[in-house]
């Protein structure tokens, strides 16, 4: 795949639902959903280009935002649509363009430039309002889990700041300064206990306790600067294993946590490792970072997340591989990847592309089986 410019990618906007089970992509023509186990195409709507579009899990319900080239998708309007019944259930009208939307069972949160309003999303009764420091990105990240539910925005334009904000009991959770230069990327895990951040710098990649807001890690990510595109932590109940990041060098780069915490035990048993603070002794070791480059187009923006996590005790015993772990990348222009990550006994990594297809030339089962 040849290098695209952002503006002519085909692909507006890219998510994938709570539980990973499915990802919709939005287009100049509609949108469409597809499973991502499978790949298979379950929905397709071609009526006019869409600037986001976000799934409740695998329900129904979509909250969708049209792009402005015909009056009936107004970025300002937020649409909730029934594919079922092919029909709106609701609509939000705004003052300014909406820049995101999330969801989850109980909340609906939509991000304006500089308002990002939170609602019961049965009732679509407004609870909050929050007044935010500019934000043209619509930089927001929010927890699925209901005992952790926290939706993070940035507190500042000048450096890497993070508001956490509990949704279900309405009030400011906690402030974290992350970073020194202002944010790009932020996501929980799906639990709410850490939230990852990088900076528009993109070299170093943070991870926080968001019970006491203290840094558990940093990873370097790389030496020059790159736009870091995604972050997504592995699946897990309680301190995820693996954090994956994409950014507009091309690469993917996998972290894990796990590593980290056994090395912190053997560096502090050294009169030197002693002196060292953790968070910085993380980020000049690179044992616990595994990178694939050229993974995807460079300078293409890609959407990121770990489908699954495979451990030694859940595979056969003759595997040779303690952990495997199987990303899955949409690329902003058209594409569908996905690559499995090995990790042998002597902390040795390989990568294998598993699958590949373009998003915009798949067709759904009914369409192939009537052809």
């Amino acid at each position: 795949m040849a290098s695209t410019n952002s503006a002519s990618n085909p692909i507006l906007c890219a998510s994938f639902n709570q539980d990973n089970s499915c990802f919709v992509i939005g287009t100049k023509d509609g949108f469409r959903i597809f499973n991502l186990s499978t790949g298979r195409l379950l929905y397709e709507r071609v009526i006019g280009a869409f600037v986001i579009v976000e799934m409740l899990f695998s329900s129904s319900l979509l909250a969708i935002v049209g792009a402005g080239e015909q009056a009936s998708l107004s970025p300002r309007r937020l649409c909730l649509f029934n594919t079922e019944t092919g029909t709106a259930l609701r609509e939000l009208n705004f003052l300014t363009s909406i820049l995101a939307v999330r969801v989850n069972r109980k909340r609906l949160i939509v991000v304006l430039q500089g308002k990002t309003f939170i609602y019961d999303i049965n009732s679509l009764v407004i609870l909050d309002t929050i007044d935010t420091v500019p934000n043209s990105k619509g930089l927001c990240a929010f927890s699925p889990s209901l005992d952790g539910c926290f939706l993070a925005l940035p507190a500042s334009t000048t450096k890497g700041s993070v508001l956490v904000y509990n949704v279900m009991d309405l009030h400011s959770h906690c402030e974290i300064d992350a970073h020194r230069s202002p944010l790009a990327a932020i996501v929980f895990s799906s639990n709410g206990m850490y939230i990852a951040t990088a900076s528009e710098h993109g070299t170093i990649i943070r991870v926080h306790s968001v019970s006491d807001a203290t840094k558990s890690y940093s990873f370097r990510r790389g030496t020059y600067p790159s736009t870091v595109f995604s972050l997504s932590f592995g699946p897990s109940i309680g301190l995820p294993d693996i954090l994956v990041a994409t950014s507009s060098s091309g690469s993917v780069h996998a972290f894990f946590l796990g590593l980290a915490i056994d090395q912190r035990s053997r560096r502090s048993s050294t009169l030197l490792g002693s002196m060292i603070p953790d968070s910085v002794g993380d980020a000049l070791d690179a044992a616990h970072h595994h990178v694939l480059h050229n993974a995807v187009a460079s300078g293409v923006k890609s959407n990121a997340v770990i489908r699954k996590v495979d451990k030694a005790s859940d595979m056969p015993t003759s595997e040779s591989t303690p952990c495997r772990a199987t990303i899955s990348i949409i690329t902003y222009n058209g594409y569908f990847l996905e690559y499995v990550l090995n990790i042998n006994h002597r902390n040795e990594s390989s990568w294998s592309l598993d699958r590949e297809f373009n998003l915009l030339t798949a067709i759904s089962e009914g369409e192939s089986n009537s052809s």
